[in-house]
């Protein structure tokens, strides 16, 4: 089976999850050509042996020259006229007119144009996407070809009108979301009609490379992990102040802030206002040094405001790490409270601050949930049974050749 993959930026550390799933699928016999938008978010000597392979057989829509641009343009408007005008209108609209928003629009335009003369080469009739639904929207609209997507939340979910969900659930064959709570904000923006359409097909992990940490019952430095992008939505200044009054009550406690992004310079002026050493950013790392990381924890928290399902927190849980985590989105449907790990209200700084005292002064409670949340992701996030109802999905819905034969575009 062949499939193409159009995906925003590949291989990045934010979304490794999407490389476990075009290599899982691979290993089950399909071919998977993935197109990125843009190039991977690191030079390649930073890059794991897997994501320096993943890049050199990846095809980069960005940066594009102007004669790239212009040639993609006048190459689909001669061979396709009424596809072309079809999707410059409906970027015109999705940029609302506006001369920013029409700016961005017309540039994801010349990204749909090239992703799909790159498609017809190489013979696809379909592709699924991953955080590019609109260029896909457009890609659609101008070229004989099909799409699925993935919608993560809770991004799309925000301002579902601008981000024309509707039209793009409709314009899929397939739409998966990640947890159930996803499935319910597509069903709620979905006529009935489309509702069969739409599958949660959960995000997976190799439980083989997550082994599980060193349990330590009375460390003399307690060590809290956060893993994720240093933006807004995130909950970190909720987290800082819970660090910030464990250790002003005498607690040696850590909290480590492995990411980087928009935040970072805030946020590090928001910890210097906490006792020396009480918390330490790490920045981006790869999945092997986040790994390392995960181990030298003795428990994780994420205190986010708004989530689809968190891959740190089954990646956490997979290395038996007890998880402090707020009670939004899908993430109670992975953590059972007071079962696999803590659950706290959004927002109510007291209970995470208490959440993470309990796990402080009661071992037994730590390991207890450390192995109920292992075990919990062995049953719904190993990569293999993900990836296998996935592809399961992919085989219901879409119609894939077995082969596909080169197609003319030049």
């Amino acid at each position: 089976m062949r499939l193409a993959y159009l995906l925003s930026e590949y291989p990045a550390i934010p979304h490794t999850y999407l490389m476990r799933e075009v290599r899982e699928l691979r290993k089950l016999g399909w071919s998977i050509d993935v197109i990125s938008i843009r190039p991977c978010d690191r030079p390649p000597e930073r890059l794991t042996p897997e994501e320096r392979e993943e890049a050199q057989r990846t095809e980069y829509i960005l940066p594009v020259s102007p004669i790239r641009a212009l040639a993609a343009h006048i190459a689909t408007l001669g061979r396709r006229p009424g596809g072309y005008l079809r999707g410059f209108w409906a970027s015109l609209r999705h940029g609302a007119w506006h001369p920013l928003g029409t700016m961005y629009a017309l540039a994801y335009f010349t990204e749909a144009l090239i992703a799909g003369r790159l498609l017809e080469k190489r013979g696809h009739t379909h592709f699924h996407l991953h955080y590019t639904s609109t260029v896909g929207l457009l890609l659609v609209k101008v070229f004989p070809i099909t799409m699925s997507m993935t919608i993560h939340g809770s991004g799309e979910f925000i301002n579902p009108d601008s981000f024309r969900l509707t039209e793009k659930i409709c314009a899929s064959r397939l739409v998966c979301a990640i947890s159930y709570y996803g499935r319910s904000q597509l069903m709620l923006h979905a006529p009935p009609g489309e509702w069969s359409k739409l599958h949660v097909t959960p995000l997976g992990i190799d439980l083989d490379l997550y082994a599980r940490a060193p349990f330590r019952e009375h460390p003399e430095l307690f060590e809290v992990i956060c893993v994720g992008r240093l933006g807004a939505g995130k909950g970190y200044e909720l987290l800082i102040e819970s660090i910030a009054n464990l250790a002003a009550e005498g607690r040696k406690v850590r909290l480590r802030l492995v990411g980087d992004g928009s935040e970072r310079k805030r946020l590090e002026r928001l910890a210097a206002s906490a006792p020396a050493g009480a918390v330490v950013f790490e920045g981006a790392r790869n999945q092997d040094e986040v790994r390392r990381l995960y181990a030298e924890a003795d428990a994780f928290a994420l205190a986010s405001f708004a989530e689809g399902l968190p891959v740190v927190l089954i990646e956490a849980m997979a290395m038996g790490l007890p998880c402090v985590a707020t009670r939004i989105t899908g993430i109670p449907e992975l953590v059972r409270d007071g079962v696999d790990g803590l659950l706290v209200t959004p927002a109510h700084p007291v209970e995470l601050t208490e959440a993470l005292r309990r796990l402080m002064d009661e071992p037994g409670l730590r390991r207890k949930l450390g192995e109920s949340a292992r075990q919990r992701v062995a049953e719904r996030h190993e990569i293999r049974a993900c990836v296998a109802a996935l592809a399961a999905a992919f085989r219901q819905h879409i119609d894939i050749p077995s082969h596909a034969i080169a197609g003319t575009a030049t």
